[in-house]
């Protein structure tokens, strides 16, 4: 890998990762299109380490008194009412799901999974799933014309079983074209809970599973001869820049907007890569790494 490629897949990993977007079929599919080599499962988890760390920073302060409420809970049982505390079960729990599927279908995410026909099919379909739960929350938060506003659930309202539907969204993204943040924000609005903290929770959600997966990947990364780790290492540090302007960013969008903008655009791209799949014109394996 060189270094611009680095430059470009880190800027494209930062972009997209916090968006309903798919930031992994976004990195397959700027391999694709450019004639590169598959920056493969390593490199996208590598980096997601970079994008997380930017998720850990700006939410420093929702993750310190999680963090500190649960740990005092687990010795003092008057805390374990506390809303931190909670979260900081739900979180755990949460993760099981993609945990567990994550190590039982790793040979599939880092070999069948990344066909692109699977990945345009992922871009339509969780894009036209995404537009429905938008258009299901404008509508409570609007009201219509005979009725008012519906309240939407909090943070506060999370229980055990939404914390584990919510984490077998986040499961989902483990095919390429779905996306992580897509996946458990939609489920959320499903759900009834407010754009905001169904935003909040994802993010808070996928910590443990994207770093446990990038440490994974760094330690079998470590003993192999085929990683760039210069360029790999460069294209982490502009990820976790870029990406944590896009949070800022994001948070602040979705308290006021729609969803539309990226169901529109997943739609499109899906669809494009399907004509130029069925045209001949892109391989469904183009770029796949040999090794």
């Amino acid at each position: 890998m060189s270094w611009f490629e680095s430059l470009i897949l880190g800027l494209v990993q930062g972009l997209t990762e916090f968006l309903p977007v798919s930031s992994s079929a976004h990195l397959r599919l700027t391999a694709a299109f450019s004639g590169w080599e598959d920056p493969g499962a390593a490199f996208t988890a590598i980096t997601q380490i970079g994008t997380e760390a930017a998720v850990l920073i700006y939410f420093r302060k929702d993750i310190g008194r999680i963090i500190s409420a649960w740990s005092r809970s687990l010795v003092n049982k008057q805390l374990r009412g506390d809303h931190d505390a909670k979260m900081g079960w739900l979180v755990i729990i949460g993760s099981i799901p993609i945990g567990v599927l994550g190590v039982t279908l790793k040979d599939q995410i880092e070999g069948p999974f990344r066909d692109l026909r699977i990945t345009a099919t992922m871009l339509i379909v969780v894009g036209v799933i995404i537009g429905i739960a938008d258009r299901l929350a404008a509508r409570d938060e609007n009201g219509g014309r005979h009725r008012a506003a519906k309240q939407r659930k909090t943070l506060e309202d999370l229980s055990v079983k939404d914390g584990l539907i919510y984490g077998l969204c986040q499961a989902c993204a483990l095919i390429p074209g779905v996306s992580r943040s897509g996946a458990t924000i939609s489920g959320g609005l499903f759900m009834g809970y407010q754009r905001e903290a169904a935003a909040r929770y994802s993010f808070l959600l996928a910590i443990p599973a994207v770093l446990a997966s990038g440490l994974f990947e760094l330690n079998d990364a470590m003993e192999s001869d085929h990683v760039s780790w210069g360029p790999t290492i460069f294209a982490t540090v502009i990820a976790f820049a870029v990406g944590y302007a896009v949070i800022a960013w994001f948070m602040k969008f979705i308290s006021t907007k729609s969803f539309m903008p990226f169901v529109y655009y997943r739609i499109a791209l899906g669809i494009l890569i399907v004509v130029l799949v069925t045209m001949g014109v892109l391989s469904p394996h183009a770029a796949e790494s040999a090794g």
